[in-house]
Protein backbone atom coordinates (compact mmCIF):
# COMPACT_ATOMS: atom_id res chain seq x y z
CA UNK A 1 0.00 0.00 0.00
CA UNK A 2 1.18 3.55 -0.56
CA UNK A 3 -0.83 5.55 1.55
CA UNK A 4 -2.41 5.01 4.86
CA UNK A 5 -4.44 7.20 7.02
CA UNK A 6 -3.19 7.39 10.83
CA UNK A 7 -5.63 7.77 13.72
CA UNK A 8 -4.12 11.24 13.89
CA UNK A 9 -7.01 11.93 11.20
CA UNK A 10 -9.63 13.82 12.25
CA UNK A 11 -12.18 13.02 9.57
CA UNK A 12 -12.54 16.44 7.94
CA UNK A 13 -12.79 14.68 3.82
CA UNK A 14 -10.24 16.53 2.53
CA UNK A 15 -8.05 14.16 1.32
CA UNK A 16 -10.89 12.10 -0.20
CA UNK A 17 -12.07 15.13 -2.44
CA UNK A 18 -8.60 15.43 -3.47
CA UNK A 19 -8.13 12.35 -4.40
CA UNK A 20 -7.37 11.70 -8.71
CA UNK A 21 -8.54 7.92 -8.65
CA UNK A 22 -10.75 7.92 -5.51
CA UNK A 23 -8.82 5.90 -3.55
CA UNK A 24 -9.88 7.01 -0.31
CA UNK A 25 -13.00 5.88 1.09
CA UNK A 26 -15.02 7.19 4.28
CA UNK A 27 -14.98 4.56 7.40
CA UNK A 28 -16.05 4.24 10.75
CA UNK A 29 -12.77 5.51 12.05
CA UNK A 30 -11.10 7.66 9.53
CA UNK A 31 -11.04 6.74 5.30
CA UNK A 32 -9.53 4.10 3.76
CA UNK A 33 -7.06 3.88 1.48
CA UNK A 34 -7.59 1.22 -1.64
CA UNK A 35 -3.62 0.98 -1.88
CA UNK A 36 -4.49 -0.86 -5.18
CA UNK A 37 -5.50 1.91 -6.79
CA UNK A 38 -3.46 4.49 -5.08
CA UNK A 39 -1.06 6.14 -7.14
CA UNK A 40 0.32 7.97 -4.47
CA UNK A 41 -0.73 10.65 -7.41
CA UNK A 42 1.94 9.90 -9.78
CA UNK A 43 1.07 10.75 -12.79
CA UNK A 44 -1.52 13.16 -11.53
CA UNK A 45 1.10 15.46 -9.60
CA UNK A 46 4.87 15.80 -8.46
CA UNK A 47 3.60 14.66 -4.72
CA UNK A 48 1.04 13.14 -3.23
CA UNK A 49 -1.84 15.38 -2.85
CA UNK A 50 -4.25 13.81 -0.11
CA UNK A 51 -0.61 14.81 2.28
CA UNK A 52 -0.80 18.03 0.84
CA UNK A 53 -4.31 19.51 2.19
CA UNK A 54 -4.56 17.44 5.31
CA UNK A 55 -4.83 19.54 8.10
CA UNK A 56 -3.69 17.54 10.79
CA UNK A 57 -0.72 15.47 8.87
CA UNK A 58 -2.53 12.33 9.46
CA UNK A 59 -1.47 10.94 6.00
CA UNK A 60 1.87 8.61 5.82
CA UNK A 61 3.41 6.92 2.91
CA UNK A 62 5.29 3.56 2.15
CA UNK A 63 6.86 4.64 -0.83
CA UNK A 64 6.24 2.09 -3.50
CA UNK A 65 9.15 1.83 -6.78
CA UNK A 66 7.79 4.38 -9.37
CA UNK A 67 7.65 0.99 -11.75
CA UNK A 68 5.05 0.11 -9.66
CA UNK A 69 3.21 3.38 -9.47
CA UNK A 70 3.35 3.60 -13.55
CA UNK A 71 1.86 0.25 -13.72
CA UNK A 72 -1.34 1.30 -11.34
CA UNK A 73 -1.61 4.72 -13.23
CA UNK A 74 -1.85 2.91 -16.21
CA UNK A 75 -4.46 0.16 -14.73
CA UNK A 76 -6.85 2.47 -13.40
CA UNK A 77 -6.30 5.35 -15.35
CA UNK A 78 -5.60 4.13 -19.24
CA UNK A 79 -6.94 7.11 -20.80
CA UNK A 80 -5.06 9.75 -18.58
CA UNK A 81 -2.36 11.54 -19.87
CA UNK A 82 0.62 11.52 -17.74
CA UNK A 83 1.31 14.75 -15.80
CA UNK A 84 4.64 15.55 -13.69
CA UNK A 85 6.39 12.30 -13.76
CA UNK A 86 9.74 13.60 -14.33
CA UNK A 87 10.22 15.13 -10.35
CA UNK A 88 9.05 11.48 -9.52
CA UNK A 89 11.88 10.01 -11.42
CA UNK A 90 14.60 12.33 -9.72
CA UNK A 91 12.78 11.91 -5.62
CA UNK A 92 13.03 8.25 -6.08
CA UNK A 93 15.91 7.19 -8.01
Amino acid sequence: MAVHITDACIRCGACEWECPVAAISPAEQHPVVNGSACTECYGFFGESQCMVVCPVSAIAVTEEPVSELAAKFARVSPRADLQDVDIWQRLRN
